[in-house]
């Protein structure tokens, strides 16, 4: 394994350690999840899994209890400087740390968080792929980015987020996968706008080099998608949103053109084969205009 002072984190010691911090923090009740039922929907040649979560509105309570406390309601308190020491997992490295995501809908969703503000919307960096990589390394999940609030962001300090893989024919993976193949940067039978590329090198083997080459994929991908870094508010951000999902041997990057299909929020997930609704008037949403079409909506046609 390629060797960085910067790097912390002691290899074999995260899923422990999130395995405990997830124990003592719904003990105390700094972990709070979100209860919900699941529906498969199939489109496309996708078993598309979509949780309808009754309880999201938990959220929403919250940030009106930060309001009535005299939290400024335009300028709402980041939740990751610092955050709730119960849910905070492991110190990464020097620039990223490993914390709990409070209102969770899947179990082990893992936030990698800068320790100092960064605003969600500047572009990632080497050490934002280190220290996603050397997470990655720890144990199989799927890794996704929002990239900005259109893209469904819904905290503005940059952080990139870790889940654990879907339960899929034969095993363990992502419900997209089987239409991520093909010749270049398009999956032919990916319906919305995207761009695609694999690693030759797994986040298990050298999670360090691996960040090297993702990150170098991701630039590249961006590129593809005419995305890049403009001035804006003082300092340098994307031209555009867009989502990003990454696994041990493949990479997916999607345009964005609106947050909402209707009243139903899409966030990277959806374009891994995972929805999230309010309630069974968004579900019935989602059966009606199908998966694929609402990702189309919100991501663009595919060229």
């Amino acid at each position: 394994m390629t060797v960085t002072p910067d790097i912390v984190l002691q290899p074999g010691t995260l899923l422990p350690g999130l395995r405990t911090c997830t124990q003592s923090a719904l003990a105390s009740g700094a972990l709070q999840p979100i209860l919900t039922d699941e529906e498969v929907i199939e489109d496309g040649g996708v078993r598309f899994l979509v949780r309808v979560v009754s309880t999201l509105r938990r959220k929403e309570a919250e940030r009106r209890r930060q309001a009535s406390v005299g939290l400024n309601p335009v300028k709402p308190a980041n939740p990751f400087l610092p955050p709730e020491r119960a849910l905070t997992v492991a110190d990464i490295s020097r620039t990223h740390l490993a914390v709990l995501n409070k209102f969770h809908v899947l179990e082990r969703h893992l936030l990698i968080v800068t320790r100092a503000f960064e605003h969600q919307e500047t572009l990632l960096t080497l050490d934002d792929f280190r220290a996603l990589f050397v997470c990655m390394a720890e144990y199989p999940a799927l890794a996704f980015y929002n990239g900005g609030a259109p893209a469904g962001a819904s905290q503005p300090h940059k952080h990139l987020q870790l889940v654990p893989l879907f339960p899929v024919a034969g095993g363990l993976g992502v419900p997209m996968e089987s239409l991520l193949y093909g010749a270049g940067s398009r999956c032919p039978y990916l319906p919305f706008a995207h761009t695609f590329g694999r690693l030759s090198v797994s986040p298990a083997e050298d999670p360090l080099s691996a960040a090297s080459e993702g990150f170098d994929l991701y630039r590249h991908l961006l590129l593809l998608l005419g995305i890049s870094a403009v001035q804006r508010a003082g300092e340098l951000r994307q031209s555009a949103p867009y989502n990003l999902l990454l696994a041990r041997d493949w990479m997916l990057a999607v345009p964005r053109v609106q947050e909402c299909y209707r009243t139903v929020s899409v966030n990277a997930l959806g374009f891994a084969g995972s929805l999230f609704v309010k309630d069974a008037e968004q579900l019935e949403t989602i059966r009606v205009a199908g998966p694929m079409n609402l990702l189309k909506t919100v991501a663009g046609h595919s060229s």
